[in-house]
């Protein structure tokens, strides 16, 4: 396998679940719908897919091969650490935005 496919493999195998996750997160709460909302949640999106990127890219990069399992955990490593760095940023994304609607429909 080419290298350049080694390191987007994991982005290519989660692509349906992220899909899942992304869409979820746009679609609740239905309301407020406005430019705001729709700028926070593309940025949130944006920043989670960067981060996954960029934290795959640098374990692909630092994993060693160990005993039997080879160039395996390279992937292993990449896959775990990038899907880790994509939950916990759509996580926090999650909370802020809440957070921030709340405040929003109290007048603050």
């Amino acid at each position: 396998m080419s290298p350049s496919v080694q390191q987007v493999l994991a982005l290519i195998l989660f692509l349906p679940w992220f899909t899942i996750l992304v869409s979820l997160f746009w679609l609740h709460p239905r309301e407020p719908r406005d430019r705001a909302r729709r700028l926070f949640d593309l940025a949130s999106i944006a920043v989670a897919l960067v981060a996954f990127v960029l934290v795959v890219r640098w374990a692909h990069g630092h994993a060693a091969p160990t005993g039997t399992a080879g160039n395996i955990w390279r992937q292993v490593l990449a896959t775990i650490s990038g899907y880790a760095v994509f939950l916990a940023a759509m996580v926090a994304a999650w909370f802020a935005r809440r957070s921030w609607l709340r405040r929003r429909a109290s007048g603050g």
